[in-house]
């Protein structure tokens, strides 16, 4: 029974849930391996050329709920789980859709109920990844690429924006369950050219320096439950000095 005895005052400082999404090549592995005693689950390969410590490359769904697992009951070292990467593995929980329902596409079960049937399946992921978090003491960083997507905005005209590359329902899962959505992208700032005949055009120009967006912009989404700056270095210590020095969003 509840009493008012049980009632938790204050903030609490539990390890965080990151989900990192942006283009091929920005430094996303590198920036789950260099998160504390990162092991990967790998649905791609990349965690081998980082170095970081990692399972066998996932080939079904099973595989990544065997990993997960193996984390939960084994005693390890480990501070930090990184799934790399959410697109690919949705690939594997659509493939597990099909074997469950004796179909060899995911549309076969009409009407959109197969991604619904693969929510299931996403929401049991996530839930062994909070088991991680809850009884293990692990950070749960989830990678993902990005692709740019139509956003039919309800209050004004429809804009592109930078988006997980997710289906929408299980994108939407994945997002809610993360403390911190940021999309790691390059600086880039413009600059005014002689662009001939006494015109001036805006050319592109970027250093390469890497950058970790954390609040959403009609560009792109992404959100925190943390009092951080809306840009950040693309480092784990960067992020995790931000988050340690100020208090958790409520």
């Amino acid at each position: 029974m509840t009493s008012l005895s049980s009632i938790v005052t204050g903030s609490t400082m539990s390890a965080p849930r990151v989900l990192l999404y942006g283009p091929a090549g920005v430094g996303k592995t590198t920036f789950g391996a260099s998160a504390p005693a990162p092991i990967f689950i790998q649905t791609e390969d990349g965690a081998d050329v980082v170095g970081a410590d990692r399972f066998p490359l996932a080939e079904s769904y099973q595989d990544v709920e065997s990993a997960i697992g193996t984390l939960a009951k084994e005693g390890h070292e480990y501070a930090t789980v990184v799934v790399d990467s959410l697109d690919w593995l949705e690939t594997l929980i659509w493939q597990r859709v099909c074997q469950v329902h004796k179909v060899t596409s995911i549309e076969d079960l009409g009407y959109g109920k197969g991604y619904v049937h693969a929510v299931d399946i996403w929401r049991s992921f996530l839930d062994g990844l909070n088991h991680l978090r809850k009884n293990k003491g692990m950070a749960i960083i989830m990678l993902a690429h990005s692709h740019i997507k139509r956003f039919e905005d309800p209050a004004g005209e429809g804009y592109d924006r930078y988006e997980i590359k997710l289906h929408r329902k299980a994108s939407d899962v994945c997002m809610e369950s993360a403390d911190l959505i940021g999309f790691a992208t390059y600086r880039v700032s413009t600059k005014e050219v002689d662009g001939g005949f006494g015109r001036k055009k805006s050319v592109a120009v970027g250093t390469g320096e890497r950058v970790l967006r954390t609040a959403e912009r009609p560009a792109y989404v992404a959100k925190s439950r943390y009092t951080i700056p809306d840009e950040l270095p693309l480092s784990w210590d960067a992020l995790v000095n931000e988050i340690t020095n100020k208090k958790e969003a409520a």
